[in-house]
């Protein structure tokens, strides 16, 4: 149940948040506009929060995009006023916020987190191109070496670029002006870390593909494509439509693309099981733009797949959706044979060994923010409720998994105990566009009681549950 909610600024005030258990605070990004600083908050009673102060960071030429705390130590992530830079990692003490170290990163990193044992911290470096794709930095991950100085090893993709055919074949993408070298194309995301710290996976969210990192050697060891998704089956039917007069799902011949955003490991048996939020995401630059509606004139449908295209192509059934004309064309004619669309609407659970797909929730996200009244049929057309954040927990004997839903303002609980078969539990009103979502086990919170805090960037929001008393 919801206990406490503080807003802390408007649009873009409450993106991603971290625990300080030393200091019983809460750190949060705040970029609202013509506002570059960390909030601090004072935990110390979770049912009454203060905004206690903020730490100011005009001063590092960039803006925060994530933070994440050890030990008395805030990690900032923070990408370079001109994005295509190298970024940085600075660290303060959680107590007097004064500065302890400023690491230089790769570009744009874009999520930072320690390890469990304080060894690594770890940031996923986005590398975004410029607008005009003249400048598309190495996309990479940057694993800062906690003990040994805080030195700093940026691990590429570009060892990949001789399996790309194969990876492609496997639903790996690769697009655009920088395609078929992964070492610039490659967008790293998002970043989860094993119980031993010796191990990460890492989203690559425009790619389509999860990447397994040794933390170790420092090497990537697996790179995971993803596949699609197939919304001609019951389990997964759509409403594809924003001007279909209402919430209508259905069975369609159209692919989704999981393109995963947030990540996290849960393992059970010695099975690392990680849980996908599959937001997807698109690129959309003045050199490259791979968004078309299906409904434009200039895409075109194979009739041989697709008879009925006058009628697909009406506003009320598939023309507003949106698709990538990236993929679906198999043949390299002018006429798709597929049509591919962002996200997966969804979470999934993929098998950390072995990259398998274990488990996909299907509809069951939107039909669930349809039956509380809080689905967006304005987002019909794009991703649905957009599945963003993910976090587990354990609340007593139960593993639990948070899903926010940034298009319905909500969060979704289940059990996980048996990860590849999660149970609905609860279905939780967040603030708007919930964007990180944390989990504070009972030995550290403050009051001896776990907490899950949900931070929303639409409306600056800090909302903070706890588990009611049995």
């Amino acid at each position: 149940r919801e206990v406490a909610s503080v807003t802390i600024g408007g649009t873009g005030a409450a993106e991603i948040s971290a625990y300080c258990e030393k200091t019983k605070r809460l750190f949060v990004v705040n970029n609202a506009a013509g506002i570059n600083r960390i909030e601090v908050l004072n935990l110390a009673n979770p049912e009454a929060p203060v905004v206690s102060g903020n730490i100011g960071l005009a001063a590092y030429n960039g803006a925060a995009n994530s933070v994440a705390v050890y030990d008395g130590k805030l990690a900032v992530a923070l990408e370079s006023t001109n994005k295509t830079q190298p970024g940085r990692v600075v660290l303060f003490n959680t107590e007097n916020f004064s500065e302890i170290r400023n690491i230089t990163v790769g570009a744009l990193p874009d999520m930072v987190t320690y390890s469990p044992d304080g060894r690594f911290l770890i940031t996923a470096n986005e590398g975004e191109p410029s607008s005009d794709y003249l400048i598309d930095p190495e996309g990479s991950v940057s694993i800062i070496d906690v003990s040994n100085n805080y030195s700093v090893t940026n691990v590429s993709f570009a060892a990949f670029n001789t399996q790309l055919n194969t990876l492609a074949a496997q639903g790996l993408r690769s697009f655009g002006p920088s395609a078929g070298d992964l070492g610039k194309d490659a967008e790293p995301e998002y970043i989860t870390v094993s119980a031993d710290s010796r191990t990460a996976w890492v989203t690559l969210q425009e790619n389509n593909a999860i990447a397994r990192i040794d933390l170790v050697a420092k090497t990537v060891s697996n790179l995971w494509p993803l596949g699609f998704k197939d919304y001609n089956t019951d389990a997964h039917a759509i409403d594809p439509s924003d001007q279909d007069g209402g919430i209508n799902f259905g069975r369609w011949n159209v692919r989704g693309i999981y393109q995963p955003d947030a990540i996290a490991v849960l393992e059970k048996n010695a099975v690392p099981y990680l849980f996908t939020a599959n937001e997807g995401d698109q690129r959309e630059y003045t050199a490259y733009n791979e968004v078309r509606r299906v409904g434009n004139s200039a895409y075109l449908l194979d009739p041989a797949s697709y008879g009925n295209a006058g009628v697909l192509k009406t506003n009320a059934v598939l023309g507003r959706l949106n698709a990538t004309i990236a993929s679906g064309n198999t043949d390299g004619d002018a006429e798709f044979e597929q049509i591919v669309s962002f996200g997966a609407r969804s979470f999934s659970v993929w098998n950390g060994s072995t990259g398998k797909l274990e488990f996909d929730s299907g509809n069951d996200l939107d039909k669930r923010a349809q039956t509380a009244g809080l689905y967006d049929d304005g987002r019909s057309d794009d991703k649905g409720s957009e599945p963003e954040a993910v976090a587990t927990g354990k609340v007593g004997n139960t593993d639990v998994l948070f899903v926010g839903l940034e298009r319905a303002d909500a969060v979704v609980v289940y059990d996980v105990t048996n990860p590849v078969m999660p149970r609905f539990l609860q279905f939780l009103r967040s603030g708007d566009a919930p964007e990180g979502i944390i989990y504070i086990p009972a030995r550290k919170a403050p009051t001896g009681r776990s907490l899950m805090i949900v931070s929303s960037e639409g409306d600056g929001s800090v909302k903070i549950y706890m588990p009611n008393r049995l």
